[in-house]
């Protein structure tokens, strides 16, 4: 895709355009708006406690802000009420009275998002599903389950622990699983096992008028289908702005027989993906192989009390028998010397394996711990595996320039990078220079054929972007679709597509 030809000018100015029609709007009706909500939402309050109780009703300005904020660095933005409603009917009955007096709905699980995509650009209501919690229809003979929104990939593994079962999709945080469904989360597993959007089987949805709609069909749970549309991945990644997932039925997959890990350093970016790209050509089924800067490796040996050599790193995962993972190891091994990669240090154990691949999951932390006192951003794109290395050492190039603070941490075995931006939010200049950077980096990965955001979404930050990425067509396409479900524009707006499209 090439950012800088008449395709990039006419997708930002269909962008802009449409921004400023909105602005424009809003600053005009603005105050009638809010007025008119206002009474609104007095005339709701009686409605959403009837459904849910007292107790499930609340306008404390701390519940509130609690509700109106995510792990992003976007202001929070509370809603008007946070309701908190047991059960798929009672979400109904509640949507049922949004859509009667339009009033805005953000769907809430456990706020671990990274876009803003909790936000309430409009006031509103936030539908908070933590007391919808239960673990439903195990079938081990399947390999699937469904889980209602309360319920965590942690949660969900601790449950199936007995069973030789487990949910591989791992984003690092312990997020509900209808939330992941809703972002398209994925992680460190997902170069073997995938993404949400592969392991969903079926979604049960309320949409904004009220209906509960099942996407493959209430009670279908078939490993593969050719029946009609694809509702499932429609609703995959949807963030909320086509309507609520209140269950969803997941694939589940054998725990390995024999796990190992193990870490293995590099003189340069191109070495590490090089070998990244010759271990999945050669088919080893590797289980998780992530990339650590040389930034990010000191972060994490300070973080975590590790001792690895502060240069390029590749953590590996391998899972199978034990007569498989020892072809799987000496295929990689003889393929990472070949690019002058240090001697393996294994991690064997479940204990010394669970501190490793702790280390990574605290690479948030261990990056902000390089700068106490200031905040992490985290900002993530994707690109064609061959392309890694070039954006990687372009990235790390303009952080110097810019002179900023940002480690990089990735699942190099699908092209997805992390920046961890470190950053003054006291510094009006070094935000503006964080802004700048991640703008560039965006379009840097466009321009490479890649996506502006691999796993986080596009919530609030990346809305221009994705107009740049889709182009005109691709963006009135996906409002037709927001339009036909959502044509009041009450489910969660304001994210994925530019405020005001409706």
């Amino acid at each position: 895709m090439v950012i800088d030809g008449s395709t990039a000018n006419s997708s930002f100015y269909f962008c802009k355009t449409r921004l400023a029609h909105s602005l424009i709007g809003f600053q005009a009706d603005g105050r009638i708006w809010l007025k008119q909500q206002g009474a609104a939402l007095d005339g709701a309050l009686s409605a959403f406690r009837s459904i849910c109780g007292d107790e499930g009703v609340s306008l404390g300005e701390a519940v509130r802000e609690q509700h109106g904020r995510d792990e992003s660095v976007h202001r929070c933005r509370p809603p008007d009420v946070v309701v908190f409603p047991r059960c798929v009917e009672e979400v109904s009955a509640l949507a049922k009275v949004c859509n009667k007096h339009n009033l805005p709905i953000i769907p809430f699980g456990t706020g671990t998002g990274l876009e803003g995509g909790v936000g309430a650009l409009r006031g509103g209501v936030c539908f908070s599903l933590r007391n919808i919690d239960q673990i439903l229809d195990l079938h081990p003979e399947d390999f699937d389950v469904t889980v209602e929104p309360a319920v965590t990939r942690k949660t969900l593994n601790a449950y199936l622990r007995d069973t030789g079962l487990w949910f591989p999709v791992d984003p690092g945080a312990d997020a509900s699983l209808c939330g992941m469904a809703a972002t398209s989360a994925s992680g460190t597993n997902a170069v073997r096992y995938g993404t949400m959007r592969e392991n969903v089987i079926n979604l049960e949805v309320v949409l904004a008028d009220g209906t509960v709609v099942h996407t493959a069909g209430k009670g279908r749970r078939p490993r593969k289908t050719s029946a009609g549309y694809n509702l499932t991945n429609l609703f995959v990644g949807s963030e909320g702005t086509l309507g609520i997932i209140t269950k969803t039925t997941l694939r589940l997959y054998g725990i390995p027989e024999a796990t190992v890990s193990a870490v293995c350093s590099f003189s340069s970016v191109q070495a590490a993906v090089d070998s990244t790209v010759q271990i999945l050509q050669a088919g080893v089924p590797i289980a998780r192989i992530e990339f650590l800067d040389d930034v990010m490796v000191d972060a994490c040996n300070r973080f975590s009390s590790l001792s690895y050599p502060v240069m390029p790193t590749l953590f590996l995962e391998f899972h199978g028998s034990e007569r498989s993972l020892e072809e799987q190891v000496n295929i990689t091994e003889e393929i990472t010397q070949s690019n002058e990669g240090s001697d393996f240090q294994w991690a064997r154990d479940a204990e010394t394996r669970s501190r490793l691949w702790r280390a990574r999951h605290d690479a948030w932390y261990a990056a902000q711990a390089l700068r106490p006192g200031c905040k992490a951003y985290s900002t993530d794109v994707c690109v064609p595996l061959s392309r890694l290395p070039q954006i990687i050492v372009e990235t790390k190039e303009d952080l110097m320039e810019s002179r900023l603070t940002g480690p990089i941490a990735g699942h190099v075995g699908d092209g997805n990078f992390h920046c961890l931006m470190v950053v003054d939010p006291s510094d009006p200049d070094e935000l503006h220079r964080v802004h700048l950077f991640t703008e560039r980096l965006a379009r840097r990965a466009l321009a490479m054929d890649g996506t502006c955001t691999g796993e986080h979404g596009v919530g609030l930050g990346k809305r221009r972007l994705l107009c740049e990425e889709l182009g005109p067509s691709g963006i009135q396409a996906m409002q037709k679709l927001k339009n036909a479900l959502d044509p009041k524009n009450l489910m969660n707006p304001g994210k994925i597509l530019l405020q005001g499209e409706s």
